[in-house]
């Protein structure tokens, strides 16, 4: 059995050799090929190595296309800032759509049209050169809060929900067709599953979320589908309110961050959701011990249940101990679901 099939049939409910190991690795991947993050962000050559270079030091069971959350907003005209070794940010001070009225003309990108997204494309057809079918290529899309706060700013948008309802929804309709496209790109360039990351949506509390957040977490989940990929959802901070709301997207894989127990997870989502994480990736994990990660991850598989994918809460930081990083990698490595 290999890596990508693992994956494939534990998320069919089919019997797996072992526990399947897709931890979030970014500016850690970066750091084993002794690269420059200007560089990891910018060229997927460089990503595609540190990921492939990664996975197979710890037996990942994927690799993936992360790097930053500014791709979009970048090809949308937004202003971002680059960095010699450290993420891209997004100059919120001068959000693109600062002034509402710039939605009424704002284009959509094309994800093939030689900016940061086609980057991140040109990085799975190089997976699918490299990897083939031996693990499982994920692509990425920001889910519509978070696209929603970079283009318009987070604390813009967080007003926008009280004050101009019908603002928030023509903005998520935008962002909406504009990951479903690059999404539909991703898996024609090969990816078997697509990351929806939507970290904004924890901010908001169970009634917005419901109203706003979730219709449209649903549709991009189903277009995803269509599309013929799986689904990992990845909400970063506290989603405890949302949980149920969470489970009733039909994501193939829900991607827990360390301040949502997994056994509420369980328990609000069924014992069939599929459920990764979730030690906390700095106390829990870079601050920790190989024998104190052992217990903790034993800890999450218990609390997950059958349906468990071993990870950290979100991206195992840079600076991160090796034989911290292997003793997670020898817990999926020794259990079977």
């Amino acid at each position: 059995m290999n890596n990508r099939q693992r994956v494939l049939d534990h998320l069919a409910g089919r019997p797996v050799d072992r526990l399947p190991l897709m931890p979030i690795t970014m500016m850690f991947a970066c750091a084993q090929i002794g690269a420059t993050y200007l560089d990891y962000c910018t060229d997927y050559r460089v990503l595609v190595e540190g990921q492939i270079r990664t996975a197979s030091l710890f037996d990942f069971d994927h690799v993936n296309t992360m790097s930053d959350p500014a791709r979009e907003a970048a090809d949308c005209g937004a202003r971002v800032e680059f960095f010699e070794d450290q993420p891209v940010a997004i100059v919120e001070s001068e959000a693109l759509l600062a002034d509402k009225s710039k939605l009424l003309r704002l284009r959509q990108p094309d994800p093939l049209g030689g900016g940061r997204m086609h980057n991140g494309i040109q990085a799975l057809d190089l997976y699918r050169e490299r990897v083939g079918h031996n693990r499982i290529i994920e692509g990425w899309v920001e889910g519509p809060v978070a696209e929603a706060a970079d283009l318009r700013g987070i604390n813009a948008l967080m007003t926008d929900f009280i004050d101009d309802p019908k603002f928030v929804r023509d903005l998520f309709d935008f962002v909406l067709e504009m990951e479903l496209r690059f999404a539909r790109e991703q898996v024609n360039a090969g990816a078997d599953i697509v990351g929806l990351g939507d970290a904004a949506a924890s901010l908001l509390g169970p009634d917005l979320y419901n109203e706003f957040a979730w219709p449209y977490e649903k549709r991009l989940v189903d277009g995803i589908h269509s599309f013929g990929a799986k689904v990992r959802l990845h909400i970063c901070g506290n989603t405890r309110k949302i949980l149920e709301g969470m489970g009733k997207l039909g994501c193939d894989i829900v991607d827990l961050d360390s301040l949502a127990p997994l056994e509420e997870a369980l328990a609000k989502m069924g014992p069939d959701q599929v459920l990764l994480g979730n030690l906390n990736p700095v106390t829990a994990l870079r601050n920790s011990t190989p024998e104190a990660i052992t217990a903790a991850i034993a800890e999450c598989h218990r609390q997950a249940g059958r349906r468990y994918i071993v990870g950290a809460g979100c991206e195992i930081p840079r600076d991160t101990p090796l034989q911290n990083v292997h003793a997670l990698c020898q817990y999926a490595h020794q259990h079977q679901p």
